[in-house]
């Protein structure tokens, strides 16, 4: 694991990695353990595959993932917090699972091109600037093969805004459906599927790479 803390303009969730696990749950309605299953179900992991999560924070989604790619696949995650990435480790130690994780940013991902079949962009977008979105999706594209898949989830706005403590909890923001859609296909993806996760406020985007045309 890389200890080294990167430069990036996003958000970088330091102090949270402590909690988060437990914030992610009040946020999805204590549907936690059901998202991460529907999310590699959205993204249509099969075994054997090679899979990177971007902004893996304590690598919840990384843990279902390897269970669904089986002993020949891999799994790899990363996130600019180093403290994340710690949790991330441990947490898969302690289970037995083997992921690999490393501090590093979405603007530059540490891996050679056409790497990966299956790239997971996960409740991360919205903690970043416009132009590092725009980096990160360019970054997603060199790293997956032709034919590969980009899923990513975030959270929408909500039809009724939130007032008390739960509202202050969900204060990071928001990406809307048509963003994401418009930030794949300006990148060079064509859009599969999207629409609602079917858990709390969150919307899906699944994409494919076809490679340089």
């Amino acid at each position: 694991m890389n200890d080294t803390t990167p430069a990036t303009k996003g958000l970088v969730l330091r102090s949270h990695a402590r909690y988060y696990d437990f914030v992610a749950r009040l946020l999805t309605f204590g549907q936690g353990g059901n998202l991460y299953e529907r999310l590699v179900d959205l993204a249509r992991l099969a075994p054997d595959e090679r899979v990177l999560d971007v902004g893996c924070g304590t690598g919840s989604l990384a843990l279902v993932a390897k269970a669904r790619v089986g002993p020949s696949g891999t799994v790899h995650g990363i996130d600019a917090s180093k403290e994340m990435i710690e949790r991330a480790s441990r947490k898969t130690r302690r289970r037995g699972v083997q992921a690999d994780f490393q501090v590093a940013t979405v603007e530059a991902l540490p891996f050679p091109e056409r790497s990966f079949e299956v790239v997971f962009s996960t409740l991360m977008l919205h903690h970043l600037p416009r132009p590092v979105r725009r980096k990160c999706a360019g970054e997603m594209a060199r790293v997956l093969r032709p034919g590969g898949r980009v899923l990513v989830a975030d959270f929408q706005t909500p039809a009724r805004a939130r007032e008390g403590w739960l509202a202050r909890l969900h204060r990071h923001g928001f990406v809307t459906l048509g963003e994401v859609r418009d930030l794949l296909t300006t990148a060079g993806f064509r859009v599969l599927e999207s629409g609602g996760v079917g858990v709390g406020d969150l919307h899906f985007t699944l994409a494919t790479w076809q490679g340089d045309r």
